[in-house]
């Protein structure tokens, strides 16, 4: 008994431990670039930052976001996140239901294709991606948009479908006896129903376009137009040297990304344990 008990102890001992410094590894940067972002020049050269600031100095995120213009690219990303995700989600909520619950030839095909679509590394489509909107003169603002709605598909119409499988048929039956149409029962008991599915594809997909870096540096010409993370790298390039401006502009560009996930955790989590039990 004393033996297992023991045992009990020093597991838990060992887990706990390699939790906390997991934790700490990921806890302490952030706090570190926020450390750094609210001290002067002078005292970051002098402790590198590693002491707590005695003052909150917010010239920084003055300097960056007013004459640095940061908040063009802000309210880009904004612009880009929101309508990607809208597109995202009215596309592949209207597919997912199509391929659950409507009977067409070719279904099961064309399904296994954007499948197919998911095993395809994402840089190894963005040079044809690239040329294809060049030929048709989309380069910038609209095939950003266009891009990343289409990389965003395919999971998200997979993860929708396995919800909208699990939907009883009897409230399709009872909808359509009180004459809803078929899109007026996708609209008013298919979407409603799947709400924490929606909320991961929300969450995942506009953590991908907020992040998104590689394509938005290839398709994006004009530096007026590019998203966060490109006009981040365009940015620390003229303040290589102003390190607490470069972490005022790393901290704006991860507050908005963190605040959503608080915002809709509960929405994350929930759709992702029904999706573990789903599948």
């Amino acid at each position: 008994m004393v033996y297992y008990r023991a045992k009990k102890i020093v597991t838990l001992i060992i887990l706990h431990t390699f939790l906390f410094s997991v934790a700490l590894s990921c806890i302490f940067p952030f706090f570190w670039m926020i450390n750094v972002s609210l001290k002067t020049q002078s005292q970051y050269d002098a402790d590198s930052g590693l002491k707590i600031s005695s003052s909150l100095n917010w010239d920084n995120y003055y300097k960056v976001i007013v004459e640095g213009e940061f908040w063009r690219y802000i309210v880009n990303s904004v612009i880009y996140t929101f309508s990607t995700v809208i597109f995202i989600v009215l596309v592949s909520s209207l597919a997912a239901y199509g391929f659950s619950r409507l009977h067409f030839p070719g279904k099961n095909i064309i399904f296994f294709m954007f499948l197919a679509a998911m095993m395809i590394p994402l840089p190894a489509g963005f040079v044809p991606v690239y040329a294809l909107l060049q030929q048709l003169g989309l380069l910038n603002r609209t095939g950003y948009v266009l891009a990343m709605t289409n990389i965003g598909l395919s999971f998200s119409i997979y993860l929708l479908k396995t919800f909208f499988d699990q939907l009883p048929r009897d409230l399709e039956d009872a909808a359509r006896m009180d004459g809803c149409t078929k899109f007026q029962i996708y609209w008013h008991v298919g979407l409603p129903l799947v709400a924490p599915a929606l909320g991961v594809v929300v969450i995942f997909n506009a953590l991908n376009v907020w992040n998104e870096f590689v394509l938005a540096k290839l398709i994006f010409t004009d530096e007026q137009f590019m998203p966060l993370q490109a006009g981040l790298m365009e940015f620390t390039g003229k303040m290589v040297t102003q390190h607490t401006l470069i972490m005022a502009a790393l901290t704006i560009a991860a507050l908005p990304i963190i605040l959503l996930y608080i915002k809709m955790q509960k929405q994350f989590i929930k759709g992702l344990t029904a999706g573990a039990v789903v599948g």
